[in-house]
């Protein structure tokens, strides 16, 4: 199979959909890998290391989607790269349907087979290709809420861990899974005085068990959610529905109700959103003000770090790759049912439920398009 690498092109991304290493893998199995030149600079990847791995470097992205049977990304493909897909082709990277109606219309006219690495399951019900980002996403929303809430910045000016004689800052995450845990494990490692919200039992005692003392779990109401959000100094959204748009669990009728300055964080974006008054920022202009809270939105947080997100997002979608250019998609989505999970688009056909319920478009079921 042809495979192709285009360099992203959304603003302040600097992650690549493919590493030298997985290039090299692809090729050992007898695949053409074809990656724009410059594509993985940002990562600290330049095309020396990958002609070193066997691919081929052409001049434009034009060359890569005219050329490839698989288009390998990290961010959803931009309107100008939406009018290259063409019919047949195999499109495997982040999509993010459910709150972007244009893209969704673009793939399902394109009549290209898409797979969303965030829905993509593995045995144990979790997401094995949103997981590394969201393990990265998790890591960086303290950090960067940290900048947020300093004075300079449009925040409370206060200091996560305090200092003998000051309180520490208030953490409130909302959301206990991947990218919850790491934000509270990171917030509290600062010495922030950190609770994380959720509303599944076991998924607080496990928080318990394992890290004790370390951060408070209470589970998820709306009067918890409002009491907590009132004395927070930041509040962390980390929710997530699988493939579906993120719920608004804060209105702006409550940011009136919180302190002047207070930072949210919302991890959720890329779905929507969890913040009623929440909307895509860049990292080249990441915050804005609303009612005096201050909001950190940006869309693609992993891509700041871009090196370490493309090494451990390469690491988790390798060999699901390499399973679609051995197999070819139909055949690999057959013998792993957590692959067809992945299956948004086909042909002019959405095959993800979350997403036709989330914007009124009918779906198909995607057993019926991998039939022989």
């Amino acid at each position: 199979m042809k495979v192709g690498c285009p360099k992203e092109i959304k603003p302040q991304e600097f992650r690549v959909g493919m590493t030298p290493n997985a290039a090299g893998e692809a090729v050992a199995r007898g695949h053409e890998v074809i990656i724009e030149s410059g594509a993985g600079l940002g990562a600290g990847f330049d095309n020396d290391a990958y002609v070193a791995a066997g691919a081929r470097i052409v001049d434009t992205a034009e060359e890569v989607f005219a050329t490839a049977d698989m288009i390998v990304k990290v961010k959803e493909p931009q309107a100008v790269e939406r009018k290259m897909l063409r019919e047949g082709q195999l499109l495997f990277t982040y999509l993010h349907l459910a709150p972007d109606p244009d893209q969704t219309h673009d793939l399902l006219a394109s009549g290209c087979t898409a797979i969303a690495y965030e829905t993509v399951t593995d045995a144990s019900g979790g997401l094995p290709l949103l997981a590394p980002m969201s393990e990265v996403a998790g890591r960086l929303a303290p950090q960067v809420g940290s900048w947020t809430l300093q004075k300079a910045n449009g925040g409370r000016g206060v200091l996560m861990g305090g200092v003998p004689g000051v309180g520490p800052a208030k953490v409130v995450v909302i959301g206990g899974g991947v990218v919850g845990t790491h934000a509270a494990k990171i917030a509290a490692g600062m010495g922030a005085d950190v609770t994380v919200l959720d509303r599944s039992l076991p998924r607080l005692r496990y928080l318990d068990d394992v890290f004790g003392a370390q951060f408070k779990n209470r589970y998820s109401t709306a009067g918890a959610t409002a009491e907590l959000i009132a004395d927070a100094d930041m509040v962390i959204g980390a929710v997530l529905i699988p493939g579906a748009a993120a719920p608004k669990l804060v209105s702006r009728a409550q940011l009136s109700t919180m302190k002047p300055g207070a930072v949210l964080v919302d991890v959720a974006i890329d779905q929507g959103g969890c913040f009623e008054t929440s909307r895509a920022t860049t990292h080249a202009d990441p915050i804005y003000e609303v009612d005096g809270i201050m909001h950190y939105c940006v869309a693609n947080m992993p891509g700041a770090v871009a090196r370490t997100s493309t090494i451990a997002l390469g690491n988790a979608t390798m060999p699901f790759m390499l399973s679609l250019a051995d197999k070819g998609w139909k055949q690999a989505c057959q013998d792993d049912p957590h692959l067809l999970e992945g299956l948004n688009v086909h042909a002019g056909q959405l095959t993800y439920y979350a997403v036709g319920k989330a914007l009124g478009i009918d779906v198909v079921s995607p057993n019926l398009v991998t039939k022989p």
